[in-house]
């Protein structure tokens, strides 16, 4: 067998199974029924981001005529295409067996899904007035039949495929008589609810989806055609979203962002997905015309796509079918009210979104933008809600005459449009943005502030494991820092001096930062754990982190692992690495956790002899982190919040409820022992109520 398949795991076949792990959440009748739809919705919305990138890559790779064999884990890259179409069609048949009994389940709590043959007559006068009011405007229909030109179908968006026998005949090319057929497309609106709640009756909460709400007003869209019978069935097309970034050097950089979101629109088609239940002739129809072609994955689906959309499945006041509601906890010893500053002057302190509340970063940035002695702010951004009360702060900062300075990356995946509004817009109120380093995206979550106390300029910061982003703060866990730590805070601001000054290459004594020195930083530690383990001294790395790709990391720690030293790896997404083979692995573990929250940090402990080396960090091990970003991982000095990363990564490493065993296998089985259950972020938010009610003094 090929020495890479013996060695690591496929990239794209590990992320697919990661999803599956997504999918095992939408079948675990433990989770709220409401909670499991809307996991599906996770399911699917994960696959359309996985073939408008990675999929969309490797079709490239094909269609220059490359193997891509060391960029695709030792896999042609055409028999890596065939074999993720295979895997996708058996998750998505899964999925369609998900829906069907989850659908039942809802019935039993009074709950209909009803199609457009279900519809009541007292739901029927209901259901012609919401078309005529909310959707017949919003409608885009097209007759194919007569264009010269298909029209260009829109990236993951939803068609009914349309097609009427019309009572006319016409001849046929042998000359025969035949019925007239017509084709159109209805593009799905987005600017309505794709599911409509339709009035209780009784006990009983009637919901239908959008698109059978269209298909049971078919007759008011097409009255000018005397049809014998029509269908409609569902399509969708995914788009290669890679940005291709022109070299003019008269455009800005955020024209040249803004062109290469527009480029997407009319990209390459990498996945055609319809129902299966689509007539031959009116599917060869659509694929002639849209010119799929075999390097397409052309997948058989159900009734109903972008079921991305159940995320947003109405709650219907349901609260029994839906996750309790956390409220988020303060941290220990920093109060919301009276001064941050203050107090972080004194310690260090650990804010763990989602158990601890996001408004720690609000206020932190808030008194920074009121108070006079502050002068200056700079924060790097990579992703920001939508309404965001960190882009308001900056914007009142600026207001109040502080100097503010904002790194924005404009190629955060996804959020290109956004991030491009946000810049304008924060320039416009007079913030001055940095875009980056050339070549490199900037990944890193920090700001630094610089105050006037006395003689001195006096520094605080925050350095964090995710995205300052109060939406996803609800469900993302993340580490951040908060210090006062001058050495740190220093480093810091070289950090934004390299921004401005990219040729100059600054060397660190606290800080991680990539691309320079992350993965050989990385390397000596775990160098360090393996001549501990030659002298028979007690030696562990324990890690969690988002994805593992990066082959050379993972060859660092078969090495160690040989060496004797104990490794535990908690990775939520893609992990290459193939624990537990003799020879190779066998010291060590690793795990996923999928469960209400999304995992999102990243913590590198090392035992360093028994005093733990502790650092967060921005940074996964794959290749684009270690070497194409601009990462930075920061110490834990502080005693205190070292043993709170210890015993919070104990917590996870101790699920046996929502914890996925990593094996050659990929089976995705769950972790089971003897011990009682321990379900590890149910768990995480006890340990911070316990620390607040516990009776030893605050600091």
């Amino acid at each position: 067998m090929n020495k890479t398949k013996n060695q690591y795991i496929n990239r794209e076949i590990s992320w697919l199974m990661f999803n599956d792990r997504v999918l095992q959440e939408s079948a675990d009748k433990n989770v709220p029924l409401i909670e499991r739809l809307r996991f599906l919705g996770i399911f699917s919305n994960n696959l359309d981001e996985f073939f408008k990138v990675r999929y969309a890559t490797i079709k490239r790779i094909v269609l220059a005529g490359k193997k891509g064999k060391s960029a695709l884990g030792g896999e042609k890259a055409k028999d890596l295409l065939a074999e993720i179409t295979k895997i996708v069609i058996e998750q998505q048949s899964k999925s369609l067996v998900i829906h069907g009994d989850i659908e039942k389940e809802l019935e039993g709590e009074g709950i209909f899904l009803i199609n457009e043959k279900e519809v009541s007559e007292s739901q029927a006068k209901f259901v012609k007035n919401y078309f005529i009011e909310k959707v017949s405007p919003l409608l885009m229909t097209i007759v194919l039949n007569d264009l010269n030109q298909f029209p260009l179908l829109k990236d993951t968006e939803a068609y009914l495929a349309i097609k009427m026998v019309l009572s006319e005949t016409e001849k046929d090319q042998k000359n025969q008589r035949t019925r007239k057929i017509r084709y159109a497309l209805i593009e799905i609106p987005q600017g309505t609810d794709r599911f409509v709640v339709l009035p209780s009756e009784g006990n009983k909460d009637y919901i239908i989806i959008l698109d059978d709400l269209i298909r049971f007003c078919l007759d008011r869209i097409f009255p000018m055609f005397e049809y014998e019978s029509i269908y409609a069935h569902m399509i969708k097309i995914t788009r290669d979203a890679e940005l291709d970034i022109d070299n003019d050097l008269s455009k800005t950089f955020i024209e040249k962002i803004s062109s290469s979101v527009q480029g997407r629109k009319i990209s390459d088609p990498v996945r055609f997905v319809y129902d299966k239940g689509i007539g031959r002739d009116t599917l060869e129809f659509l694929k002639g015309k849209m010119g799929i072609k075999d390097t397409d994955s052309v997948i058989p689906g159900g009734r109903y796509h972008n079921r991305r959309d159940y995320m947003s499945f109405p709650s219907l006041g349901r609260q029994d079918l839906m996750y309790e509601k956390i409220t988020p906890l303060p941290v220990k010893g920093l109060s919301l009210e009276g001064s941050l500053l203050e107090r972080i002057a004194e310690k260090d302190y650990l804010m763990y979104a989602p158990y601890h509340t996001f408004s720690y970063i609000i206020k932190f940035l808030r008194e920074a933008a009121l108070d006079p002695k502050v002068k200056s702010i700079k924060i790097t951004v990579y992703r920001l809600a939508k309404n965001s009360q960190v882009a308001a702060s900056l914007i009142n900062a600026v207001k109040n005459g502080k100097k503010v300075t904002m790194q924005i990356e404009l190629r955060a995946r996804f959020d290109e449009e956004a991030n491009i509004n946000y810049a304008e817009e924060l320039q416009a109120e007079g913030v001055k943005l940095i875009f980056g380093v050339p070549g490199l995206k900037v990944h890193s979550k920090i700001c630094v502030i610089e105050r006037e106390e006395g003689d001195l300029i006096k520094r605080y910061g925050f350095i964090s494991t995710g995205n300052f982003n109060e939406s996803t703060a609800k469900i993302y866990t993340d580490y951040t820092l908060f210090t006062a730590n001058e050495a740190i805070l220093k480093e810091l601001k070289i950090v934004f001096d390299f921004f401005e000054t990219t040729y100059k290459i600054y060397k660190y004594k606290h800080l991680i930062v990539s691309p320079h020195y992350t993965k050989s930083l990385f390397k000596k530690f775990i160098d360090n754990e393996i001549q501990s383990a030659k002298l028979g001294r007690d030696a562990y790395i324990k890690i969690k982190m988002n994805s593992f790709t990066s082959y050379e990391m993972v060859d660092k720690l078969y090495e160690a692992s040989r060496a004797g030293v104990k490794i535990q790896l908690i990775i939520r997404g893609v992990c290459c690495l193939i624990p537990g083979v003799e020879g190779m692995s066998e010291n060590i573990e690793a795990i996923s956790i999928v469960d209400k929250f999304l995992e999102h940090p990243r913590v590198f402990i090392f035992s360093n002899e028994g005093n733990p080396k502790i650092y967060i960090s921005s940074a996964d091990w794959m290749t684009r982190n270690l070497d194409n970003r601009v990462e930075v991982g920061c110490p834990i000095y502080d005693e205190d919040i070292k043993q709170e990363l210890l015993e919070t990564f104990e917590i996870s490493w101790s699920d046996n409820v929502k914890a996925r065993i990593f094996d050659r296998e990929q089976k995705n089985i769950y972790k089971k022992n003897e011990l009682p259950k321990l379900r590890s972020q149910f768990a995480i938010y006890d340990y911070y109520l316990n620390k607040l009610n516990s009776k030893k003094l605050e600091i």
